[in-house]
């Protein structure tokens, strides 16, 4: 059985972790509405592994350039001349923030945010602030004209994700799109921007999955991990197709939808809040 809800919730990751949805929202939502228990903070982790290796693997090249040019850099004034060696900084530079909050906030991300009265409200609110930044953003700059004070407010941004509902991705659209920036440029540095952050929780994490915070034991945890992965190389190459030509607008409304179903059913005493389990 354990098994069987591992490869459901890897699916559940795969689909949910590149749309600005929140795919730990996601984790935490569908158990209670199956009965399962919670998987835990660090099941939700690793298994998040698996979706940013796809990321790896779909975005290599770009990697690659971003990678090398930036190495490249550290030795040679004409490299740092390349917008690879700047593109490079950025990702690092933006990813401090949710890397220094994860670790200050770390007890209260696996205990007090697993809640579902949080998760709820934050579904509804970040789904607020995408419409909002859908509608005004002039959806006009290339990622080519990134700037260091840009690269900090979407590390900012990102780091409102260590809140489960807000969405890493979603959180770091959001703001690309209040400054201006293409929709499928804002997308693609989110998914790039989130690489370090995610494999470097995952791996922090994987000291808690014998036993600790986690439902499962390896072998589930590893299983969902790869389910993930798969879902998520197909999701990734769906959403980039999606937003070259379309808003937005319909995972708004998902939002929206699913958080005020969640603070509906917790008001009637239908589900309880609490999602954590104890380590």
């Amino acid at each position: 059985m354990e098994f069987l809800q591992s490869i459901v919730l890897g699916v559940l990751q795969g689909l949910t972790e590149f749309l600005p949805i929140s795919s730990s929202a996601h984790l935490a939502i569908f158990p209670k509405f199956l009965g399962w228990e919670d998987p835990g903070a660090a099941y939700t982790a690793v298994v998040q592994i698996g979706t940013e290796i796809a990321v790896v693997l779909y975005f290599w090249r770009d990697i690659w350039t971003i990678g090398s040019g930036w190495v490249r850099g550290l030795f040679s004034a004409e490299a740092r001349q390349e917008p690879e060696w700047r593109m490079g900084w950025f990702v690092i530079v933006g990813s401090l923030p949710i890397v220094a909050i994860g670790l200050l906030l770390e007890d209260m991300i696996d205990d007090n945010f697993r809640n579902l009265w949080v998760i709820g409200t934050t579904l509804i609110v970040l789904g607020v602030v995408l419409g909002i930044a859908e509608r005004v953003g002039r959806n006009a700059r290339p990622i080519e004209d990134l700037a260091w004070g840009h690269a900090v407010l979407l590390g900012l941004a990102q780091a409102a994700a260590v809140v489960p509902g807000v969405s890493r991705s979603g959180a770091t659209i959001s703001m690309g799109l209040f400054l201006g920036y293409e929709r499928a440029a804002a997308t693609r540095y989110a998914f790039l921007l989130a690489i370090p952050a995610v494999v470097g929780a995952g791996v922090y994490k994987l000291k808690d999955i014998p036993g600790g915070d986690n439902a499962y034991g390896w072998g589930p945890t590893l299983v969902g991990t790869v389910v993930s992965f798969a879902v998520g190389m197909a999701v990734i190459h769906w959403l980039l197709k999606w937003v070259s030509t379309r808003s937005y607008a319909p995972f708004v409304v998902y939002r929206i939808a699913l958080g005020s179903l969640v603070l509906i059913l917790l008001g009637c005493g239908v589900i309880g809040a609490e999602v954590a389990i104890d380590g």
